[in-house]
């Protein structure tokens, strides 16, 4: 976007109080993002305004890359802005719909397909590479099949198209350039605090930032904040009586192995989806988001809450593969706050960390001994995230959530061997925050008028692809509406 955009999207914000529009979408992540595409390209003349809290596209970019260390922006360029979190994290589509939540649940498995395969497209006419990973070698994936059977886990095999970190944001770039095209009214560095509702009926959002605040009436309001802004519609809902019920929460760690370790199943695969329900608590752990050659990286939620994940270039390479093992918990009556109970975990990670991402070596945590930087100094391992702070994981790690993880470890060694050696690397804490699920029907509505939820802070879906499918679906929606 140029300065001339810029100027013209932050006038439109201070030179009225009131915004009327037809469409208002909170968050420019991928949901909110296909959702203004699926509209537009039924009902080009419809006014869309879309409220995000963070920044344009090219105008995020992390300043570790020159300081070399966390410089805490608020809000966090990794996490917010133009094309959200999950675009500058390693960039994966994947094109099955077994990946990335339950949407099939709510819309049916045949139209969540066919519509991943239509959002597929539409990010191959935006410059998405063509080569697709993880087929055409049906014995070797035969073959990891077996041995993830013998430990009594589960692969799934998913196709993915690998957009790349720094890809990605040229894709973005030229979707937000569509979009400005087109008409769309982007608030960016406006943040919604409130939506209004009146009389069981949605009416659109309150907004403020950089020109004061401002109100945004609209016939159809449309929420799509991500894991970012979960924890915020989780609220709205009590507030304002939207139906949901308690989801999941995920935590884990991101374990970096060498490339050695992980090279036929990268080169068979590019990302094995592992499953399993490891004793004695039979909770359910998975593998997400691996990175061949990639990089663990750190980012900052609400509050200083530092958290990491990985991110994964077309281009530059490191030695090393990582991948989140995340253990799902599961809550019920008397509590409801999943959310934050994963959030003070992750607190407890940064106080033991002095703020940092705690790091640890698999065979410290299994002899109960924490790592000193002297024994990562010597480690095959060398960590791709040089600020990551030696210590123990155990210390604030629920004891449930990390046993789980280390049998788990150890099960998939029995498919990738050396995948449980005593020099991997554990970074935590690793927490996904999905929103307590919006109860909606298969249009997408819920129990408010006029007020819809996409995307990961739906609860419905997790990941980038998912959420692109179901802000589509929504965009088309609406445009029949």
């Amino acid at each position: 976007m140029s300065k001339v955009d810029d100027a013209r999207v932050a006038t439109s914000a201070k030179a009225a109080s009131t915004i009327h529009a037809d469409v208002v979408i909170v968050g420019a992540g991928p949901a909110g993002i296909f959702c203004a595409l699926g509209l537009l390209a039924h009902e080009p003349d419809r006014h869309v305004v879309m409220v995000e809290r963070g920044l344009p596209i090219e105008r995020r970019s992390c300043p570790k890359a020159t300081t070399g260390h966390c410089m805490g922006c608020d809000p966090c360029r990794i996490t917010t802005g133009f094309s959200g979190a999950g675009a500058f994290s390693d960039g994966k589509l994947s094109l099955s719909h077994e990946v990335g939540g339950d949407l099939p649940e709510l819309i049916g498995v045949d139209l969540a397909q066919a519509t991943i395969d239509r959002v597929d497209r539409m990010y191959l006419d935006f410059g998405a590479d063509s080569r697709v990973e993880g087929v055409g070698e049906k014995d070797e994936v035969a073959d990891i099949r077996r041995r993830a059977i013998k430990a009594g886990l589960k692969l799934v095999d998913c196709p993915i198209r690998h957009l790349g970190t720094e890809k990605a944001q040229e894709i973005y770039a030229r979707v937000e350039r569509h979009l400005l095209d087109a008409g769309v009214e982007i608030l960016f560095e406006h943040e919604v605090g409130d939506v209004i509702i009146e009389d069981g009926r949605c009416l659109g959002v309150h907004a403020h930032g950089r020109g004061g605040d401002v109100e945004v009436r609209a016939d159809e309001t449309v929420v799509a904040t991500g894991r970012r802004g979960a924890d915020w519609f989780d609220r709205m809902c009590d507030e304002h009586g939207i139906d949901h019920t308690a989801g999941p929460v995920d935590i884990g760690v991101r374990v970096e192995v060498r490339n050695e370790v992980m090279e036929t199943v990268n080169n068979v695969l590019y990302e094995s989806k592992l499953i399993g329900h490891p004793n004695p608590y039979r909770n359910k752990v998975r593998t997400f988001c691996q990175n061949p050659g990639g990089f663990v990286s750190q980012e900052n939620y609400d509050g200083g809450l530092a958290v990491v994940n990985g991110h994964s270039f077309k281009e530059r390479k490191s030695p090393n593969t990582n991948l989140a093992v995340l253990c799902s918990l599961n809550f019920r009556e008397p509590f409801d706050q999943p959310i934050a109970y994963a959030q003070k975990v992750g607190e407890l990670m940064n106080m033991l960390g002095a703020g940092h991402i705690l790091v640890q070596r698999f065979g410290d945590v299994r002899d109960g001994k924490r790592t000193w930087p002297r024994e990562l100094d010597r480690s095959n391992v060398v960590p791709t995230l040089p600020d990551a702070a030696a210590g123990d994981i155990t210390a604030a790690m629920p004891y449930r959530a990390m046993t789980s993880i280390v049998n788990f470890i150890e099960a998939v060694d029995d498919v990738v061997p050396g995948f449980a050696s005593e020099e991997t690397l554990l970074y935590a804490p690793e927490l996904k925050f999905y929103s307590n699920r919006v109860t909606m029907d298969e249009d997408l509505d819920t129990n408010v008028g006029h007020l819809h939820c996409l995307g990961d802070s739906s609860g419905w879906t997790r990941g980038l692809m998912m959420s692109s499918a179901m802000g589509l679906i929504m965009g088309e929606r609406l445009a029949e509406a």
